[in-house]
C-alpha cells in the first residue's frame, strides 16, 4: 500500500481551507483544482463551471460568424443542435445582440442544448446561477436541469433595461456523475432566434443553523445562491414551491414572477452581505412557514429598507405573519437606508406563514423601465413577553420588597 506524504497531508488540508474560504467570502469565481504531483487530485466545484463565461478560445480560434454543429466545438461543453458563439455588439439584422458578461455568449437555436459533466455530493442540493437574454422572440424560455430535476426559465419578463438578468435554479443532486443541461424548448420559424445564456455556475448550499429564539431559518438571507462580484443585477429567484430545493434555503418564491437576490457590494443591504428586493408587487412573494406554539404571542420583526438603485418612492411591503396583515411603508429617517418594522400576532397552530410582498410596483427613476422594490432583511419571530415580563418583574419586586421587610 502506498504511504501518503505529510507534505500531500498538508497539501490536501491546504485545498480544503483554500476552497472553503472562496464559498464563503466568494473571493473568486472559478473551479479549485489541487494536482499534488499525480498523487491527489482534489476537485472543489464551486463558481464558474469550466469556461462557462464561453471566453475560452475554441481549437479553431473564435469564427467570425460563430455558427458550429460540432459537438465538441466550445471548449468543457457538449454541444447538441445548432448554436452560436456570439461576441459583443454583434449585429442580427437591425438588433444587437446582448451579452451579458465579457465578449461571449452562447445562443441555443432551435431545441439546442448544452451540457457540461459535473461531479456532485449524493443527496447535496445544489444552485446553479447563470446570465440570459433574449433575441428576438419575446416567449423565449430557457430549461435547466440536472439529472432528473428541471424547471423551465421564463424569459418574457425583462428586469433589468440592459436586456438581461441574472438567473439561480436550485436542485437536489441524486448522482455524483451529473450533467448540468442548458436547452431551448423552443421552435421559432426564424432558426436564428433563441436565448443567449453566459456566466454559468454553480454551489453548494448549506442549510444555515437556525438561531437561538428565532423561529426564521435564513432570516438574514446570508445563505443563498451563487453571486458574482462584478455583477450589478443581483439574482432573480424565479418561482419555486418547493422549500427543501430553494436557492434561498428556508424561503419559497411562491408567486409568477422573481424576487431579487442583492448583495451589499452593490446595493444598500440593513444587514450583513445579503438581502432581499422585491418585486412586481403581489407577483413576487417569498414566504416561510415556521415553528410555533398555539395560543401563543408572538413578534415578527424585520428590516425594511431602500436598496440604493434609485427605486422610485413610495416603498411599502404587505407583511404577514399568521393571521395578521399590515401594509408597512419605508419611511427613511436623516440618513438611514432602512427601519425595524413589527407584526404582532397569535400562533393558531404548530406552523405559521410569514410572507412578504411589495405593495406597489416600482421602477427606477434613472432609466424608468427596470424593476425594482423595496429590501427586506434581518426577519426574525419570537415569544412576545411583554406582558408576561411585566407581570414577573412585578412579582420580583414583591418578593424583594417582602425579604427586606422581613430583614428588618
Amino acid at each position: 500500500m502506498a504511504t501518503i506524504s505529510s507534505t500531500t497531508i498538508s497539501f490536501r488540508l491546504f485545498c480544503l481551507i483554500v476552497s472553503h474560504l472562496v464559498a464563503v467570502f466568494a473571493a473568486e469565481d472559478g473551479v479549485l483544482n489541487c494536482d499534488s504531483l499525480g498523487i491527489i487530485y482534489f476537485v472543489f466545484v464551486i463558481g464558474l463551471l469550466g469556461n462557462g463565461d464561453f471566453e475560452t478560445e475554441p481549437s479553431g480560434g473564435f469564427t467570425g460568424d460563430g455558427v458550429g454543429e460540432s459537438p465538441n466545438a466550445i471548449p468543457s461543453w457538449k454541444l447538441n443542435g445548432t448554436m452560436e458563439l456570439v461576441v459583443s455588439g454583434q449585429k442580427q439584422g437591425g438588433m444587437i445582440l446582448i451579452v451579458p458578461e465579457g465578449r461571449h455568449a452562447v445562443r441555443l437555436g432551435n431545441d439546442a442544448q448544452i451540457s457540461q459533466e459535473v461531479k456532485l455530493e449524493n443527496g447535496e442540493i445544489y444552485s446553479i446561477t447563470f446570465s440570459a437574454s433574449r433575441t428576438c422572440a419575446q416567449l423565449e424560455s430557457l430549461n435547466v436541469s440536472v439529472s432528473s430535476a428541471s424547471q423551465t426559465i421564463d424569459l418574457q419578463t425583462l428586469y433589468s433595461v440592459q436586456g438581461w438578468d441574472t438567473y439561480a435554479w436550485a436542485f437536489q443532486a441524486d448522482q455524483e456523475d451529473s450533467h448540468v443541461v442548458f436547452t431551448n424548448p423552443g421552435m421559432e420559424d426564424d432558426p436564428t432566434c433563441g436565448p443567449i445564456i453566459d456566466d454559468i455556475a454553480i454551489k453548494k448550499l448549506f442549510v444555515p443553523i437556525k438561531p437561538k429564539g428565532n423561529a426564521v431559518l435564513n432570516g438574514d438571507f446570508e445563505e443563498g445562491p451563487w453571486m458574482f462580484r462584478n455583477a450589478s443585477l443581483g439574482v432573480l429567484l424565479p418561482t419555486n414551491l418547493d422549500e427543501e430545493t430553494s436557492s434561498l434555503p428556508g424561503w419559497i418564491v411562491e408567486s409568477n414572477r422573481a424576487v431579487r437576490y442583492i448583495d451589499s457590494y452593490h446595493f444598500s443591504v440593513p444587514e450583513g452581505k445579503r438581502a432581499i428586493e422585491l418585486l412586481s408587487g403581489k407577483e413576487g412573494i417569498i414566504s416561510q412557514m415556521v415553528t410555533t406554539t398555539p395560543n401563543k404571542p408572538y413578534t415578527m420583526s424585520f428590516s425594511l429598507g431602500h436598496a440604493s438603485d434609485s427605486c422610485k418612492q413610495p416603498l411599502a411591503v404587505m407583511a404577514f405573519a399568521g393571521d395578521q396583515a399590515e401594509n408597512i411603508h419605508y419611511t427613511p429617517n436623516a440618513n438611514s437606508t432602512f427601519q425595524v418594522a413589527n407584526v404582532n400576532f397569535t400562533a393558531k397552530a404548530e406552523k405559521t406563514r410569514v410572507a412578504f410582498y411589495s405593495v406597489y410596483y416600482n421602477t427606477r427613476s434613472d432609466d424608468m423601465s427596470s424593476l425594482c422594490g423595496p429590501v427586506v432583511d434581518d426577519v426574525r419571530v419570537v415569544v412576545s413577553r411583554g406582558v408576561r415580563g411585566l407581570r414577573v418583574s412585578g412579582l420580583r419586586y414583591g418578593f424583594m420588597v417582602l425579604a427586606i421587610m422581613l430583614m428588618v
